[in-house]
């Protein structure tokens, strides 16, 4: 375990506590790949909150607080209207509850793209605000000299290719990027260009399997897939989508729970009681005289 937890009297909630175990730095995470071989895989998550840190720390090598808090968290239909203080706000929780893992925070749509000088602005506001470790980007070649701006100024970049979710838009959907030898020639290249900016890692989502061993065997910085394969140098889920707190989830996702289902029945089974006044009340230590 990298944490212990400590009773906060005043809240009556359980908060971590550093434990020896040193956090895990990006250039730890970068070594891992060596020779084009990763020998250990890396474990990814999805983190949003404070206490989904605490219970996911210990587990994973990094956590992510990604855009996909639009849908997960807020409703919304996409995760294009995610708002840097969205970001900023949810980053800084995930790295209050963690001390093993890596945190590294998206940069959400609309923050990066004009620019290198307007994404180091951005980047560098979560860096500051979170206290997180580095950033995320969605593209290819066209932000390679993002990703090499970023890195020259101390700001560790994770890169993002195949089905980009932020260009839902233009993509037309979340099918499986790759399908045609053109598709999976460009995102090959994009790849080599995000590994030659300098990203310390890249997330290969929703491309065809032999693209993400293609991509894998490409480059020398690792690859995290989302539904790519099994030979990718680690993996990533959507947490929510692998504890099974949504009814649909893409089908590459193995649910590990049913979450949903226990608090539905838990909720139930209060309503129940109160309905019933079979509910506990608190012990009465005060007497009036």
């Amino acid at each position: 375990m990298s944490t212990t937890f400590q009773l906060d009297t005043a809240t009556s909630r359980a908060h971590p506590t550093p434990a020896p175990m040193k956090r895990l730095s990006v250039p730890t995470i970068r070594q891992r790949k060596a020779d084009g071989h990763t020998a250990e895989p890396i474990v990814m998550l999805t983190a949003y909150t404070a206490r989904q840190a605490q219970l996911l720390d210990a587990h994973c090598d990094l956590l992510l607080v990604g855009d996909s808090l639009g849908q997960v968290i807020y409703g919304l239909p996409s995760s294009v209207p995610v708002t840097l203080d969205m970001m900023a706000a949810h980053g800084a929780a995930v790295v209050r509850g963690s001390y093993h893992a890596v945190v590294i925070v998206d940069m959400p749509f609309g923050s990066y793209e004009a620019s290198p000088a307007q994404a180091f602005g951005a980047a560098a506001r979560l860096l500051k605000d979170t206290g997180c470790a580095g950033v995320k980007l969605e593209g290819g070649a066209a932000m390679a000299e993002t990703v090499a701006f970023l890195t020259a100024r101390g700001i560790p970049v994770m890169g993002h290719v195949g089905l980009t979710p932020q260009a839902v838009n233009v993509l037309g959907g979340y099918g499986a990027r790759g399908r045609s030898q053109a598709e999976a020639d460009k995102i090959l290249a994009d790849a080599r260009a995000l590994a030659d900016a300098g990203a310390f890692a890249i997330v290969a989502e929703g491309v065809v399997e032999p693209l993400a061993i293609a991509i894998t065997q490409a480059v020398p910085c690792p690859v995290i897939g989302i539904g790519g394969s099994a030979q990718c140098d680690g993996q990533v889920l959507v947490t929510e989508d692998m504890l099974g707190m949504f009814e649909r989830v893409p089908r590459f996702v193995k649910r590990y729970a049913e979450v949903a289902t226990t608090i539905e029945e838990a909720a139930a089974r209060y309503a129940q009681e109160v309905r019933a006044r079979a509910f506990p009340g608190v012990e009465q230590t005060y007497q009036p005289k």
